[in-house]
């Protein structure tokens, strides 16, 4: 939307008469203000913000001549148009505002007082406490210092050593349940020693081998026909024909054009002058001359035959053959010892005499019983513990005259009702805004059109003067009143839109 300086000028007087009329209503020194402080806090945020609306159309105002609104939108060919500012319309409404808030009317009823005489506390009871302390006496007892347990040794003997975890794994490897042995058990180890047996065994004297023969070859003489050039083929280039041809196209193709209008059909007090009518122009054409291919450029093919020659070659009949004879190995029985059974080791209690005592490897391990240890100490303990004694010191009282509380202070509202008055108000219902008219000019009209117009204005009803084909005062108050009957845009010339009402034709 674009506004002109005339439109901004009408915008600001509206808005200062607008700031005019809410400083004197805000002015104590004239009358009192007929609204409450927040409808004056609303009213002047309202006029901040028809600031800022003008203020942004005179910018937009500014930057009109850069718009995309320099030529009219969706115009059609033989159509003139002129850019004019439509004044905003107003709707006026009710409102009940309110010139008195509501409020209360207050009462205070004092309190009321008694003189009275009663006991009052001047020392509560309370305590004292009193310190008993503690009593003790000396015991003594046995403190176990290390638990009995059992300990695998190498011997049962005093002093021996303890046995190693090696040698208990090897015991449990070979079946002793070292946990259910007893204590004062021992167990020590045996090697088995390896057992060897001889037999009668085949051994290989000599081996199997091959006597390979061979059989050579046989040939024979024969002519055959080989070939000594292979079959191929050759392109040859067939060129491509022209023909020249003249023929009309297209210069500059139709279009349409922007042409200044030579001026409205009367004057035209508000519009802006920017008057534009859309000319078609038709194409134009030229003759030109061209070669053209009548026949493209191709190739073709020339087959050139094999070549062959007959010669004397010599055939094989039969392929060299070998003969194998196959030699079978030699074998002797000889006798050979074999060991057939490793040394093994093995566990087992000391009494037992499975195996003999030279087999034995010194590796021994006892269960040995270690008793507990205690020692005697003395502490002290607490026979009694330290405590305290609570002695009680009673309350005392004194009779006094006090004055107390009859009945307390109250208060009593009475409500004020508001009140509100009905004032007539106006408000913007459709801002002013610039648009682009299709109208009759001296490019889009003629004296005849001028003549069908006012005719049509009389046959509706509407004294347009003489019937002249021109447009003086009268005919264009006939237009005004013609446009206002019947909702159209009433302007100071006549536009396409009541041209088109009056169903006639340009």
């Amino acid at each position: 939307m674009v506004i002109t300086s005339k439109g901004v000028a009408k915008l600001s007087i509206i808005s200062s008469a607008i700031l005019l009329a809410a400083c004197s209503a805000t002015n104590p020194q004239t009358q009192s203000s007929p609204y409450s402080v927040a409808e004056l806090e609303q009213k002047n945020k309202q006029l901040v913000e028809r600031e800022k609306a003008v203020a942004k159309r005179e910018a937009q105002a500014q930057q009109s001549t850069m718009s995309e609104e320099l030529l009219p939108p969706n115009a059609k060919p033989g159509e003139c148009y002129a850019r004019v500012w439509v004044e905003p319309t107003y709707q006026n409404y009710t409102e009940k505002l309110l010139v008195k808030e509501a409020s209360e009317r207050v009462e205070i009823i004092p309190a009321q007082y008694e003189t009275v005489r009663e006991q009052v506390l001047v020392q509560p009871a309370s305590y004292k406490m009193t310190s008993l302390p503690a009593q003790y006496e000396t015991v003594t007892e046995q403190k176990l210092i290390k638990e009995a347990g059992t300990q695998w040794l190498v011997d049962l003997k005093r002093g021996s050593a303890p046995a190693s975890q090696q040698l208990l794994d090897a015991a449990s490897a070979h079946g002793i349940d070292l946990a259910a042995a007893q204590p004062g058990m021992c167990f020590h180890e045996h090697f088995l020693p390896a057992k060897y047996e001889q037999v009668n065994e085949s051994v290989l004297v000599q081996e199997a081998y091959d006597i390979v023969k061979t059989q050579p070859a046989e040939f024979r003489w024969v002519e055959k026909k080989i070939l000594v050039k292979e079959a191929s083929s050759r392109i040859e280039e067939i060129p491509a024909q022209y023909s020249t041809v003249t023929e009309q196209v297209i210069d500059v193709p139709a279009h349409t054009i922007w042409k200044k209008g030579t001026g409205p059909i009367q004057k035209i007090d508000a519009a802006t002058g920017e008057i534009m009518c859309l000319v078609e122009v038709p194409d134009t054409f030229k003759t030109v001359s061209k070669r053209v291919l009548s026949s493209p450029a191709s190739t073709r093919t020339i087959e050139i035959p094999a070549v062959y020659e007959t010669v004397r070659v010599k055939e094989l009949v039969s392929d060299a053959t070998e003969i194998r004879e196959t030699v079978p190995a030699k074998y002797k029985d000889v006798a050979v010892t074999k060991q057939v059974s490793d040394v093994a080791f093995t566990w087992h209690e000391v009494h037992n005499h499975e195996h003999p005592a030279s087999t034995r490897t010194g590796n021994k391990i006892c269960l040995t019983e270690q008793p507990a240890q205690y020692k005697t100490i003395k502490r002290t303990i607490v026979a009694k513990a330290a405590d305290t004694q609570k002695v009680e010191i009673p309350a005392k009282y004194e009779t006094v005259t006090v004055t107390k509380l009859a009945a307390a202070a109250s208060e009593t509202r009475t409500v004020i009702p508001a009140e509100y008055e009905t004032v007539s108000l106006s408000k913007i219902d459709k801002d002013g805004y610039m648009e682009w008219r299709s109208i009759l000019c001296e490019t889009n009209m003629t004296r005849a059109t001028i003549m069908d117009i006012q005719r049509a204005l009389e046959s509706k009803g509407y004294n347009p003067g003489r019937i002249d084909g021109v447009v003086g005062r009268e005919t264009m108050s006939a237009v005004n009143d013609f446009q206002r009957d019947n909702q159209l845009p009433t302007d100071k010339y006549i536009n396409i839109e009541t041209v088109k009402a009056l169903n006639v034709q340009i």
